[in-house]
């Protein structure tokens, strides 16, 4: 029997959690509810579900904490995490962006665009297919490990800055558009805007701490990995 899609619910409101439960369950999805951050923890420290989805406002730690939280750990880094919210104003979607949303849906919201979403979430693991093993400079990453290192020392990236590592490796020096981004990284981008790359770009940067100038921004066309940028090779970042 196949295995269906597993979907953590973190919802404190019960009409809601039981509403959108419902509509999971009729279309092909494995939903589990925990109304806070600790059921939350105890689901996940049970079973890694395939996709989070996380209210924004929860008693005790807030689904901002927690995207944290579980971004931090090796553990849940992985699984993806839809962040479920009221806030539209673009600065909030930014703030669940940098906290490891891979994406939101604002409240009020139908049935059939959280499914979209759900859908479009699990298809961007793994839509681009490159090399496994990709090193460039003091740069080295391992597919299949999920692992990334500078100079030798392991990186911490979410599974969007990874796979969009893995993609600007496989392409150096070549520009790409953010919407190029999208199309071969996110993979389905019909619920994403082109706002939400330079979030990536920015925390990928982050992660990559000395080797940030590796990535640059191309004015008026987007971004590249230049092998050659901490050579004095840089150009335009």
């Amino acid at each position: 029997m196949k295995k269906l899609p597993r979907v953590l619910i973190v919802e404190d409101e019960p009409p809601i959690a039981e509403l959108i439960a419902l509509n999971l369950r009729h279309n092909g999805f494995a939903p589990v509810w925990a109304e806070d951050g600790e059921a939350a923890q105890r689901e996940l420290d049970a079973v890694l579900p395939d996709v989070i989805l996380l209210d924004w406002m929860l008693p005790g730690a807030s689904g901002l904490q927690l995207a944290r939280r579980w971004r931090a750990d090796a553990r849940t880094r992985g699984v993806p995490i839809l962040m479920l919210t009221a806030r539209g104003d673009e600065p909030d979607k930014v703030a669940g962006l940098d906290a490891g949303a891979d994406d939101y849906v604002t409240k009020p919201f139908s049935g059939q665009e959280l499914l979209a979403r759900i859908r479009a979430v699990l298809r961007r693991r793994a839509p681009e297919q490159v090399a496994d093993q990709l090193v460039v400079g003091g740069l080295a990453l391992d597919g299949a490990a999920h692992r990334a290192r500078w100079q030798g020392t392991e990186l911490r990236l979410g599974p969007t800055e990874f796979r969009l590592l893995r993609y600007l490796m496989a392409h150096p020096e070549r520009v790409h558009s953010r919407a190029q981004l999208l199309d071969r990284v996110w993979g389905d981008h019909v619920f994403i805007e082109e706002r939400t790359v330079d979030v990536h770009i920015k925390r990928l940067r982050e992660a990559l701490g000395g080797a940030a100038a590796l990535v640059e921004t191309v004015r008026g066309a987007g971004y590249r990995l230049n092998p050659r940028a901490l050579d004095g090779g840089r150009e335009g970042a």
